[in-house]
Order: C-alpha cells, then sequence, then structure tokens
C-alpha cells in the first residue's frame, strides 16, 4: 500500500479493505485537483505521517493492524505540530470519506432547463475582435453590468475563465467531483494567517451564484449610512435592491423543504426567545436537494447563469468561457481592450474602449497589476472575508442534515453586534466543519454524521486581509483581529445555547482541544480556553480590495466605480465594497454593479 493508503486507514480508522480503496482512490482524485503546493502538501503529509511511524513502531502505517493504528494516532494528535498536521490532513481525507461511505440519495423529477446562452469556449473565438465593451468575470457583478451595457445598445463580450456547466452534469455526477471542477483549486484556496482561512472560490459561467447558497440578504441600512460617510452615493441603493430581487425571483423560503437541520434551528431558537425565519433566497421551486454547492441538480437556484447572463445575451451580448484575462491593454493612459489566454496557452484580443472588472476580490487586484494599472497603493488591501464558523450538535434521533435546503434559518438575534447565524449543511464530507478524533473513533463520528444539525456563523469582521502577487496566484494574507476572535467566541456559544435548547445531547466544537462539551457551561468555558489559531475559519465573502469611495488616497476607485489612473476602466464586484456588508452579499454585488455600469456613456 502507499502511504497515502497508510494515511487513509490510519486517520479514518478504515478496516474493509473495499472501503479503504475506494476512499483512497477518492483522496488521489482530490489531489489531482489540487494545486501543485496543496497536491504536493498532501503527499508530504502523507509521507511524514509513513515516516513517523516507521520512527516510533518500526514499520510503515500499512504494516500496523488497527489497534497500533490508533495508538500510533493518539500519539500523534498529543503532541505539536504533528497534531496539526493530523487536523490539515483530515480535511481532504473526510471529504473523500463523506463522498464514498455516505453517498447522497439519487435526484428525481425534471429540472428547470438550462438557459439559452451565447457561450463560445475561447478555442472557437478570433484571435481578434471588437466591442463596445468587454466585461471580464461572469459572476453576479459581471452578469448584471453586462445586462446593463447590452441593453443600453453596447456590444458586449463577457470574458470568464470557467467553463459552462449543465445541469444534466449536475444531475449525473456527484457532488464531489462537481465540486472539484467548480471551484478555483479544487476549492483550496486559503488565505495564510493564525488561523488559516479557507476562501473557496467559484469558477463558472455564472461565478460564484452556481454554487452559493441562494441566501439573499438587503445590504443593511446601517451599513448603507457607513459607506454613505465614505463617499459612496447609496441615495437609491433600495430601488437598485428592488430591481435585483426582482431579476432573482427572491423569496421567502417556503418551510416544505426545509429539512429537519432547519427546523431544529428554529425550534432552538423559539425556546431561547430569539429572532429567527426561514432565509429569504433566489431559489424558486427548492426541492431541498442540499447541493447548492456544488451546482443544484434542479436548476432551482436561480442563479445569473439562468437570468442576468441570458437576459445580457438576448439584448446581444457574447460570453466566452475558458478565457483568462491576462492584461488591460492601455495606451496613453487609456483603455483598448483586453489580452486572454486559451486553455493551450495561446493569446487573442478583443479591442474595446471600455474594460468592467468583475473577476472577484482576489482575482481582480492581480489583473490590475499584471496590466500596470494597479500602483495604487491600496490595490489589494483592505480586505475583510465575513469569516465564518460552524458548529453542530448531536441528537437521539436522525438529523440527516443533507437532506433538505442547505442554508435554511437565519437567527438575527445578535446580528447587530456582527454576528449573523445560519442554519447550513453541506453535502457529506463537504462541510468545512472538523468532525473530531482520529481513527476508528473518527469512523464512528462519520458514521454517526446523520445524527448532527449543523449551525454556522458569520461575523462582520475588520478589514484585516491582503492580496499580494500579480502573476498567476494570488497570496493571501488574513491576520483575525482581536475584537474579531472574541466576537466569533461569542458566535460559537450563542450556536450551542441553540442547539441545546433544542434538544442536543452534545455539542461539537471543531477546538482541538474541547472537541465536545455537554452543556452550555462546559461550552463557555471551552471556547474561553480556547486560542485564536483553534478557530477553524472559512470566508466565503472576500471584499474591498480595490474599494470605492471618495477619498482618492483610500479608494483606488472613485464614486462612479471608475479605476483612477485610467480612462475606460471601471470594477464593479465585491473588490469595491468599502468594508464587511454584514450579510451573504450577493444582492448588494449585484446592485452596486447595476448602478456602476448605468454611469457607464
Amino acid at each position: 500500500m502507499s502511504a497515502l493508503t497508510g494515511t487513509v486507514a490510519a486517520l479514518l480508522g478504515i478496516e474493509d479493505a473495499a472501503d479503504l480503496a475506494r476512499v483512497t482512490a477518492r483522496a488521489e482524485a482530490i489531489g489531482r485537483a489540487l494545486p501543485a503546493p496543496a497536491r504536493l502538501g498532501l503527499r508530504a503529509g502523507a509521507g511524514t505521517l509513513d515516516a513517523l511511524s516507521r520512527l516510533a513502531t518500526g514499520h510503515p502505517l500499512d504494516g500496523l493492524d488497527a489497534d497500533r493504528r490508533d495508538a500510533f494516532c493518539a500519539l500523534l494528535t498529543s503532541r505539536e505540530p504533528a497534531a496539526r498536521l493530523v487536523e490539515a490532513l483530515k480535511i481532504p481525507l473526510l471529504l473523500a470519506a463523506g463522498t464514498e461511505l455516505l453517498p447522497l440519495p439519487r435526484t428525481s423529477g425534471d429540472p428547470r432547463p438550462d438557459a439559452p446562452l451565447d457561450c463560445t469556449p475561447s478555442g472557437g473565438w478570433p484571435a481578434c475582435s471588437t466591442a463596445d465593451a468587454v466585461v471580464v468575470g461572469s459572476g453576479a457583478g459581471g452578469a448584471m453590468a453586462a445586462r446593463t451595457l447590452a441593453r443600453s445598445g453596447m456590444s458586449v463580450v463577457v470574458l470568464e475563465e470557467g467553463r459552462r456547466f449543465t445541469v444534466a452534469e449536475f444531475r449525473d455526477r456527484p457532488p464531489l467531483d462537481r465540486f472539484l471542477d467548480l471551484y478555483r483549486d479544487g476549492g483550496s484556496t486559503v488565505a495564510l494567517g493564525r488561523p488559516p482561512v479557507l476562501l473557496p472560490q467559484g469558477r463558472a459561467v455564472g461565478g460564484t451564484t452556481v454554487v452559493n447558497s441562494g441566501t439573499c440578504y438587503r445590504t443593511p441600512d446601517r451599513v448603507l449610512r457607513r459607506w454613505a460617510g465614505l463617499g459612496v452615493p447609496v441615495g437609491d441603493f433600495g430601488d437598485r435592491l428592488d430591481e435585483v430581487e426582482a431579476t432573482l425571483r427572491v423569496a421567502r423560503q417556503p418551510m416544505g423543504p426545509l429539512g429537519r437541520n432547519g427546523l431544529l434551528a428554529l425550534e432552538g431558537a423559539e425556546r431561547l426567545g430569539w429572532r429567527a425565519e426561514p432565509l429569504r433566497r433566489n431559489a424558486p421551486d427548492c426541492v431541498g436537494s442540499g447541493q447548492c454547492a456544488a451546482g443544484c441538480p434542479h436548476n432551482a437556484k436561480y442563479g445569473v447563469h439562468l437570468n442576468a447572463l441570458p437576459q445580457a445575451c438576448e439584448a446581444g451580448a457574447q460570453i466566452v468561457s475558458r478565457a483568462r484575462v491576462e492584461r488591460i491593454l492601455v495606451e496613453r493612459g487609456t483603455a483598448t481592450g483586453v489580452r486572454a489566454r486559451r486553455p493551450d496557452g495561446t493569446a487573442f484580443e478583443i479591442l474595446a474602449p471600455r474594460v468592467v472588472v468583475a473577476a472577484g476580490a482576489l482575482e481582480t487586484p492581480l489583473l490590475l497589476r499584471r496590466s500596470g494599472i494597479g500602483a495604487h497603493p491600496e490595490v489589494g488591501r483592505g480586505m475583510a472575508v465575513h469569516p465564518a464558523t460552524n458548529i453542530a450538535g448531536r441528537f437521539a434521533e436522525p438529523v440527516v442534515s443533507w437532506s433538505g435546503v442547505m442554508q435554511s434559518v437565519g437567527v438575527e438575534e445578535l446580528h447587530g453586534d456582527g454576528i449573523l447565524i445560519e442554519a447550513t449543511a453541506s453535502p457529506p464530507g463537504m462541510s468545512s466543519f472538523p468532525l473530531p478524533g482520529v481513527g476508528r473513533a473518527l469512523r464512528r463520528a462519520l458514521e454517526g454524521a446523520d445524527r448532527l444539525a449543523v449551525l454556522g456563523a458569520m461575523i462582520a469582521d475588520a478589514p484585516s486581509g491582503r492580496v499580494h502577487g500579480a502573476r498567476h496566484r494570488a497570496l493571501v494574507r488574513y491576520d483575525l483581529a482581536r475584537e474579531d476572535a472574541a466576537r466569533l467566541r461569542r458566535a460559537l456559544v450563542a450556536m450551542g445555547r441553540i442547539l441545546f435548547a433544542a434538544g442536543a445531547e452534545e455539542v461539537l466544537t471543531g477546538l482541538p482541544r474541547h472537541p465536545s462539551a455537554r452543556d452550555d457551561a462546559e461550552l463557555t468555558r471551552a471556547v474561553a480556553m480556547a486560542s485564536a489559531s483553534d478557530l477553524h475559519l472559512a470566508g466565503f465573502h472576500p471584499t474591498g480590495t480595490v474599494r470605492l469611495g471618495a477619498d482618492a488616497g483610500r479608494a483606488p476607485v472613485d464614486p462612479s466605480g471608475r479605476l483612477r489612473g485610467v480612462r475606460g476602466v471601471h470594477v464593479a464586484d465585491a473588490s469595491v465594497l468599502p468594508s464587511c456588508p454584514e450579510v451573504n452579499p450577493q444582492l448588494t454585488i449585484m446592485a452596486m454593479a447595476l448602478r456602476i455600469a448605468e454611469g457607464i456613456g
């Protein structure tokens, strides 16, 4: 057996040869989807554990029986830094095990048909063409900008690095296979820091709207007032939000498909007297398949690939997929178009006097720097990520959290303090929640995952991140502010209270030194003793890396959305948001892009 096979057997406690072969094969597939540094890290980590086993026991991992593997794992987890290596390796291995050992039921019923799109893979696009405007990125901001410009009579070309996915793929392929394709670097993008923060970035025609949860919050008034003080024109923002909501067909999630995970969140909040209700979502006809994060197999989640992009194409826009924009072309301070590359490395150019950049908060700063127009000192700085953590409660009866709406209920009792709690559960293995233990104890936890209810919390954070780099890969640094760490601890305790109130027998904290708690008091003590580096964090909403505002020294983009220092370049994505919007940001991004695009003449 390989070092990876031995690592899978040891850390996941798998003794059945067929199960071990399947999970190892899936782990190898995950490794192949990762970028080279992460792929090498997975191999090196498995090799390190195998080498440690030889030193400690005289045998490789695959030469140990189950009892000796468990004893070796206990030794590892009792010491640093071996314990952190084990926790890091568990993430991809649980992803593999969740898919193979807890398969989802097959999807039934007829899906919504794919929308008609004028979408051409870059291999079929000419070496040189012209347009009135080029939009870089087809996600929330890019789609809304493209529709607005096309409806004004301009010829518009949208360039998207990812490819177009169809509902047939979402129905016929396993969720993990789709997940690895739908996210940049297989979903392994990480902001370095203490603790590191996972930053999964969707990459497809439709951008992250293809893989988000479908949660649609309007921008809070307090956030808009704060932005107004920075010179952001938000006086008519409500009208823009109304239009976006109509485009996305936003409505309150019906109770029918909510699922037991959401119902328990409502029950716990009600017993505490806390405000909670089903979320507003852009998911008409949702049946609760729980697979939003890997593409909806019913096409019920109404991402921009089903509305704003086909509406843009109906008005004459064209989409070029699998096209990575290498640079914005500029002559004498004025944009003249873009140069992009196909997957085979060949280049093509689209000449246009207007370029709208909507590549996302991580990629937009890199593109501006590659183009020689990202010299403003604040480009790449000021990133907020809306850091999220989660917690699970173990119940006596099955919950099957992945059966139902993936993100179903919002608890807003603490939202005024910057804490937004949502009942959210991903397909098996695809949650960032770390099940406790290693070896056979972890296998038992995995087998009992159907009795776990999962809650997540996001906090309004300080702009503590920075995007470095200019070439092909962003290097992201994020240092959690002390105040934000305290807010996350408070969120953990609040989520635990909800779960205990709903009847949880114990709460799994995700904290390596105190992985479980039996009551509120024990949970409060465990959280108080946790360091910031103990927290398991993900950031699904990076913003602010090319901020918009009136102060030319602090904001690279002026109030109209124009990039300062160059004519003809506008930015219309999450990069321009001046601070964390405190809610899931899709409506905010689209409304901001709509306002910016309306001002482009």
